[in-house]
């Protein structure tokens, strides 16, 4: 591939020049990419983000393709973690017809229990949790995990992007990639989530 700093023709911009970075542009074709500098860079897809299961197990969203899938930052100590229950039941309604609840446990709320093996045991003990739970991450700020980033992006049904406001957010990430962002207090089984997660599944 070329490194010359003029723009393909047959390529599209991955995003715009800014005084710290250069114009990006990607070849829909390979996925490659190249910066107007002429280095070379990759763009990472949602599906190919690392995430390290509640085991230390690491996985990416890859493994849930073709799924439906609906992406939870949880906390043990917080006032929603009854909708644990709600979004259990979703797993054992929808689980063999493509669906996954996947949970991602934070602290950024400080509500979270200390360790991995304590939230593990909490869930199972106190919600029988089934769905795939994952290691504890930040979902703002600096060390917000990449997942998350791209998440954030997701505007609500407002219209409001940005920040995850508190624990048990809900993004709904259907198999054709399309996302939905549903704020704290929108139930697990609330109709908007389960009428989008039906008409997302292969018919019963």
């Amino acid at each position: 591939m070329s490194t010359s700093s003029s723009t393909p023709s047959s390529w599209s911009f991955v995003s715009t020049p800014t005084s710290n970075n250069p114009a990006v542009w990607g070849n829909a074709d390979d996925g490659s990419c190249v910066a107007a500098t002429g280095r070379i860079v990759a763009i990472m897809t949602i599906s190919e983000i690392p995430i390290t299961k509640i085991d230390g197990a690491e996985t990416t969203l890859s493994e849930y393709d073709e799924k439906v899938l609906l992406i939870v930052n949880v906390a043990s100590r917080c006032g929603l973690a009854p909708q644990y229950e709600k979004l259990e039941a979703l797993q054992k309604t929808y689980g063999d017809r493509g669906f996954t609840v996947l949970g991602f446990p934070s602290n950024q709320f400080l509500q979270e229990l200390g360790s991995e093996e304590k939230i593990a045991e909490y869930c199972s003990t106190t919600w029988g949790v089934t769905f795939p739970m994952f290691e504890k991450i930040r979902v703002n700020g600096k060390q917000q995990h990449p997942l998350y980033t791209e998440l954030v992006k997701t505007p609500d049904a407002s219209g409001k992007a940005g920040k995850v406001s508190w624990n048990f957010e809900k993004f709904v990430i259907t198999p054709a990639g399309e996302v939905h962002r549903f704020r704290p207090h929108t139930e697990p089984d609330a109709p908007e989530i389960v009428e989008l997660i039906e008409s997302s599944l292969p018919a019963a």
